[in-house]
């Protein structure tokens, strides 16, 4: 049989070191990379050699990501110690009648985690002045939120409540947009048109008519109260039958993340918009180096815009070269996102 050659055309890099190697290279427990200056700072030194081995840059000192800064500021209870290494949250609404007497805080910078993190922040700023402008993620996605804030419950609201699930929805949106605004100008960042990014994990566990319902005019809200020029969507949990949905959001951007609903045939099949592809941690795990280099050719076939991996442990630093050499042979310009 005659050999064929595919072509491909490029595929960009989306490359990241995970907080657990960050722990494991400076010998701090990971929640330190929340809290302590002095492990963040370690951390980021250790992790200098691994980069240079990779040919990438080095990433720039932060705070570890934390996904509960906007939660936090409106009565959700966030917990985190040294013993664990990610935070605990508590919802904050016990009924739907509570919902009717939401309220945002008077100030965002004065509320206790912010406010902690933003005094992190600083002090790591002034060991590290190259450090990033952020105190972890800006917010989650209103499903996301809504969810976090009332538990389990609110993915029946919309059925049983469908008003106040909608007054929910709204106060996610409102609140976050007006987190987002408050924290760029404390940290004097650019308040203006642009990209968007939103992470909406748990809008995917509505059926599509409720999802066109509910979902649909949140995710516009979030987007246009942000003014984005461009959006990018990542959502872990949706099926292929809501990927419709994304073209009339004017989605530019759709990244699946660790979805087990979607396989990168129905993302290529289904997805009306530009998407990436992943090679999940768990796949680093179990697979070898030639297997991870065979998955990364294959996935590169679907035509994403770029394929994501992480490098999550320095025993698996040898498989993560392997897949960065093969990520360059097919990439135009390739990358780090740190």
């Amino acid at each position: 049989m005659a050999e064929q050659t595919v072509q491909h055309k490029p595929v960009g890099i989306s490359f990241g070191f995970m907080d657990s190697l960050l722990a494991e290279v400076a010998g701090v427990p990971q929640a330190a990379l929340h809290l302590d200056v002095d492990a963040i700072c370690r951390a980021y030194d250790a992790i200098v050699p691994v980069a240079r081995r990779l040919g990438i840059d080095p990433p720039a000192p932060r705070l570890a990501g934390f996904s509960y800064n906007h939660v936090s500021t409106l009565g959700a209870k966030v917990t985190l110690t040294l013993d664990t290494p990610e935070p605990h949250l508590a919802p904050c609404i016990g009924s739907p009648a509570e919902i009717d007497n939401l309220a945002e805080p008077a100030d965002y910078l004065n509320t206790p985690v912010v406010a902690e993190r933003l005094e992190l922040l600083e002090r790591l700023r002034q060991r590290r002045p190259d450090a990033a402008l952020t105190i972890g993620h800006e917010y989650q996605g209103p499903i996301t939120t809504a969810a976090l804030l009332m538990g389990p419950d609110f993915f029946m609201l919309p059925y049983d409540d469908p008003d106040r699930a909608r007054r929910l929805l709204e106060f996610s949106v409102r609140s976050a947009v007006n987190y987002s605004r408050t924290i760029k100008q404390h940290l004097d960042l650019p308040v203006r048109p642009g990209g968007v990014g939103m992470p909406d994990d748990f809008a995917g566990m509505f059926d599509p008519a409720t999802f066109a319902e509910f979902v649909v005019p949140a995710w516009e809200g979030m987007y246009a109260g942000q003014q984005a020029t461009r959006r990018s969507l990542h959502s872990e949990m949706l099926r292929e039958d809501h990927l419709r949905y994304l073209a009339p959001l004017k989605i530019d951007m759709y990244d699946p993340s660790v979805n087990h609903y979607l396989t990168p045939e129905t993302v290529k099949r289904s997805c009306p918009v530009p998407f990436g592809l992943r090679i999940w941690p768990s796949e680093v795990m179990v697979r070898s180096a030639d297997e991870l280099v065979a998955q990364y050719r294959h996935l590169a076939t679907f035509g994403p815009a770029w394929i994501m991996f992480h490098l999550d442990c320095l025993a698996h630093e040898p498989k993560i070269a392997a897949v960065m050499e093969v990520a360059r042979e097919l990439a135009e310009e390739p990358a780090s996102d740190g």
